[in-house]
């Protein structure tokens, strides 16, 4: 019995890890995802849905990384940043809101909480994208 628990706690750790690190990649996440489904729905099959699908998720992340890092403007930046950071800090949001749903029982401190799980998400979303690529 106390194996059961030790286990669900840490699965549910496992999870929470996932869906936090989804949630900080939305926007090449939902590209994929509109990319996959179009190349299903155009006859790619399950396999080449997925393969498009990936090849689209890292592209994305690489082409604003990319720009990022190669544009010095400030407000082009801060547009980049934005860009990849607004549908993170949505998905954080909901990701928390969610889960406080069943949790919390008071809606303010749920709100607080979707709050600060949103900013976790938009900053962490913003330091992925700012960090220098592995040598």
């Amino acid at each position: 019995m106390v194996a059961a628990i030790v286990m669900t706690v840490i699965l549910v750790g496992m999870l929470c890890v996932l869906a936090y690190t989804l949630a900080t990649y939305a926007l090449p996440f939902m590209l994929a995802l509109a990319a996959a489904r179009f190349a299903y729905e155009t006859g790619a099959g399950f396999i080449g849905a997925a393969l498009v699908g990936l090849a689209a998720g890292a592209v994305s992340f690489g082409l604003l990384s990319l720009l990022f890092a190669a544009t010095r403007s400030p407000i082009l930046r801060i547009t980049i940043a934005l860009i990849f950071a607004a549908p993170a800090t949505v998905a954080g949001y909901a990701l928390v809101h969610g889960v406080a749903g069943e949790l919390v029982p008071s809606p303010v401190w749920r709100a607080i909480f979707s709050v600060i799980g949103a900013l976790a998400t938009g900053l962490s979303a913003l330091a992925k994208l700012a960090a220098p690529p592995p040598r």
